[in-house]
Order: C-alpha cells, then sequence, then structure tokens
C-alpha cells in the first residue's frame, strides 16, 4: 500500500474530498473508486473523510492507495536497476528477454523478475508494472511503477530517445510519416500503408550520430508508440535495423537482434512532480557491430 500526503489549497477548501482527488490531484476514476470502497482510505488531519465531505485549507490530507491482491507469478531474476524509490524502478534491460507476460508465456519476463524483487524487498501486492514497452529484442531503459497511482501519473507520458544501427548512405536527418497496421491478427508482424483504413498514424524523426563506413548509428525519437515502429519504418524506406530478420535486416556475427537500444528516458515524476531523466549505455553488441565506437 502507496501512503502519501497532499496539503489542501485555498482554492479547494470547504470543498468535497471528491474535487480534490480529481481536480486538484487528478487521480483516476478508478482509483478514486477503490479508494470510495476503502473504508478510512483517506484522512484529513486524521479524520476519516467521504467523497462527499468537505475539506479545508491547509488541512494534510493523507491517501492509502490499496493494491490489487493477486499475487503475479514470480521469477528470480538478475536486475540492472538505474533507480529506484517508493514510486518507480527503472531498469537497463538486456536484449532477449520479454518486457510483459503473455497468455502463452506467463511467466520468465522482465515483469515477472521485478515483482519478485518487489516483494522480496516489502512489497505485498505490488507487482511492478512497465510503462511502455520494449520489444524482447530491444535493449535499454525501461521504467516499471511500484504502484496504481505512479502507472496512472506515467502512462503516456514519459519520452524516449532510442538508437538505432542500420546499414547504408542513410541520409544526416530525416521523418517517416507512414501508418502501420497488423496484416495478420495472430502475428505481431507490422506492415506500413497510406490506403488502409485500419492503419493507425506513426511519425518517427532520426538523426544520425556517428558513422562508420557502411554502418550509421540514428538517434530516434517518435511522436506515436506502434507496435514495431522503429523497425518497420526504417525497413519500408530500405534501411531496415542490422540483426531484425524479421524485417529484412542482415543478421551478422556481432548482432543478431535488431540493433535498437533505449537510450533515454525523461518524464516527471509521478508523485514529486520533479522533472527526471535516466540514461543507459549503448548496449555492448550494437557498440560492436558499429565497431571503432
Amino acid at each position: 500500500m502507496r501512503i502519501l500526503e497532499y496539503t489542501v489549497p485555498e482554492e479547494y477548501s470547504e470543498r468535497p474530498l471528491l474535487h480534490f482527488l480529481k481536480g486538484h490531484l487528478k487521480l483516476s476514476t478508478k482509483i478514486v473508486q477503490s479508494l470510495r470502497h476503502t473504508y478510512g482510505s483517506v484522512t484529513a488531519n486524521d479524520r476519516i473523510v467521504r467523497m462527499i465531505d468537505n475539506v479545508f485549507e491547509n488541512e494534510i490530507v493523507t491517501i492509502r492507495i490499496p493494491e490489487k491482491s493477486t499475487p503475479p507469478l514470480l521469477c528470480e531474476m538478475d536486475l540492472d536497476i538505474i533507480y529506484e524509490d517508493e514510486d518507480i524502478l527503472v531498469l537497463n534491460k538486456p536484449a532477449g528477454i520479454s518486457a510483459h507476460p503473455t497468455r502463452r508465456h506467463p511467466n520468465g519476463t522482465l515483469a515477472n523478475g521485478v515483482a519478485n524483487y518487489i516483494i522480496k524487498n516489502g512489497g505485498s501486492e505490488a507487482a511492478g508494472r512497465a510503462i511502455g514497452r520494449l520489444d524482447k529484442g530491444t535493449s535499454g531503459v525501461i521504467v516499471f511503477a511500484k504502484n496504481s497511482l505512479s502507472a496512472y501519473r506515467l502512462n503516456g507520458k514519459i519520452e524516449k530517445t532510442y538508437y538505432a544501427l542500420v546499414k547504408g548512405d542513410i541520409s544526416d536527418t530525416g521523418t517517416i510519416d507512414t501508418p502501420i497496421y497488423r496484416p495478420d491478427p495472430n502475428k505481431t508482424l507490422r506492415a506500413v500503408s497510406t490506403t488502409r483504413e485500419d492503419a493507425l498514424p506513426a511519425t518517427t524523426h532520426w538523426q544520425v550520430e556517428k558513422r562508420n563506413g557502411d554502418r550509421a548509428l540514428l538517434k530516434v525519437n517518435i511522436e506515436t508508440g506502434r507496435t514495431h515502429q522503429i523497425r518497420v519504418h526504417f525497413s519500408s524506406i530500405g534501411f531496415a535495423l542490422i540483426g531484425d530478420d524479421m524485417y529484412g535486416g542482415e543478421v551478422t556475427e556481432n548482432l543478431s537482434r535488431p540493433g535498437l537500444h533505449c537510450g533515454k528516458a525523461e518524464f516527471i515524476h509521478p508523485t514529486r512532480n520533479e522533472k527526471m531523466c535516466f540514461v543507459a549505455e549503448l548496449a555492448g553488441d550494437i557498440k560492436k557491430e558499429l565497431g571503432d565506437y
């Protein structure tokens, strides 16, 4: 259970608790409902308050956010921790491990390892929720929320910088603005189309960070977060990522997975309202393939 304290500002004085929670704290309806149905979950200066009760200026509102009680599958795993506090866990994800469980593969993912880590270190029900996703073959920074409030506030709010390795004489900068769709609902493969009604908008920007021979390391930012977006976009313009055989990339002795790495994640902390920035050094196999880096 995460316990948070907030001071009531003048503009919410003598107004119902519900207005304070949704208007000032911007809590989701789901979280507010869980508080509504848990007696004593919110107090103001140690008095229990209901959603219809007024709160007053300078009162200290204490919120006890309940978490789901269903225990997750646990998996012992070494985690490369970049940062941790009561609300978030930031990791450097290795390539070759899935971030999220699926119906067919409910265990052995990074999320299972995070759940095991959190519970072993004093967490009770919190399982850890990955905010955004990285493909199994992608390495780099990934952020986990340790409670439902953090998950709600971070969802869709993390700005990521990726590094992609391609082969060929790609231009120094560019933008790919082509919708993406799923040709087969039973497969993860994606494709681009400017005519299909089921294709979703997707925009990818890049600039060359370094060149070495016919290798180019690209700094990539995306405006949308479609599955396989970076991989399918660069394949569509003739520069499939090295190692990405799903989209026509060359598999090499050094790189047998997509040459894609999340190098930076930036966001506003979910409870402290501070700007956070975390980086992960370029993965060794991508460095080796690029050479002289």
